[in-house]
């Protein structure tokens, strides 16, 4: 099992930026995000895979940039352009060979 910490997270404004980042207790395959907004299912963001190209949910494409540290075990998650709707609990997970671990979640609200 691998142990996942975030950090970053906050409030912004519309607009605005915010940067999360994920450090993971070892190595695994593929290394992103999700998020759930009250009241909606989990959603993914972004994620990459090792030797793969960046995935993202199109709500986010061009203003969410996802990059990993493959030696330091760590993915971040760039936030621009802010919108209320990315207002949500956003966790940091791994999937390798099946098996998936979760982040505690970290709290991201856009508010004027």
């Amino acid at each position: 099992q691998v142990q996942l910490v975030e950090s970053g997270g906050g409030s912004a404004q519309p607009g605005g930026s915010l940067k999360l980042s994920c450090a993971a207790s070892g190595s695994a395959f593929t290394m992103g995000w999700y998020r759930q907004a009250p009241g909606k299912d989990r959603e993914l963001v972004a994620y990459i895979s090792s030797g793969g190209s960046p995935i993202y949910a199109d709500s986010v494409k061009g203003r969410f940039t996802i990059s990993r540290d493959y030696t330091k075990h760590t993915v971040s998650l760039q936030m621009s352009s802010l919108k209320f709707e990315d207002t949500a609990v956003y966790y940091c997970y791994t999937n390798h060979l099946g098996v998936i671990d979760w982040g505690q979640g970290t709290q991201v609200t856009v508010s004027a």
